[in-house]
């Protein structure tokens, strides 16, 4: 005998499925990146394609996209079925050049690394690490723009 699964999940059974904790669950929610129906109790009862959309999203979140991004991108998609693979293939091809982008910051700030003395001298003309783009640090070092104690500085 084949037991008919629930077209509907409690929001228990949607974590227990997922490892997505219920406070994670409502946070999505309310972010719009997951919507709930309410039963005539008020319980919050998701859809089973929602799992799909959890797997979604964290997948997104695992490539380091913020959660703006993967609302937008699940925006696109019909809210009442589950992404499919032809879904992330599109929208990953859309993420390409931002996650290329940041791959090449990550290898430029490694190997700027060695060169850090890692004083942390916000003024160290030389320091790409602490002091990128410095348009101040011709007034020397520290920070220019407090006053000194005494002078009602910090």
């Amino acid at each position: 005998m084949v037991s008919k699964l629930p077209d509907h999940l409690s929001i228990g059974q949607v974590a227990d499925r997922s490892g997505i904790p219920h406070t994670a669950l409502r946070f999505y929610e309310e972010k719009g990146l997951i919507a709930a129906e309410r039963s005539g109790g008020n319980q919050r009862r998701y859809a089973r394609a929602v799992l799909r959309r959890l797997a979604f999203i964290r997948a997104a979140q695992r490539v380091g996209l913020s959660l703006e991004d993967i609302r937008d991108a699940l925006s696109t998609l019909p809210s009442d079925h589950a992404p499919t693979k032809a879904d992330w293939a599109r929208l990953s091809r859309s993420w390409r050049a931002e996650l290329d982008a940041r791959i090449d910051a990550l290898q430029r700030l490694r190997d700027r690394l060695t060169g850090c003395v890692g004083c942390g001298c916000l003024s160290l003309r030389s320091c790409a690490l602490q002091n990128t783009d410095d348009q101040l640090g011709h007034f020397g070092p520290g920070s220019p723009r407090l006053k000194p104690a005494g002078e009602g500085g910090i």
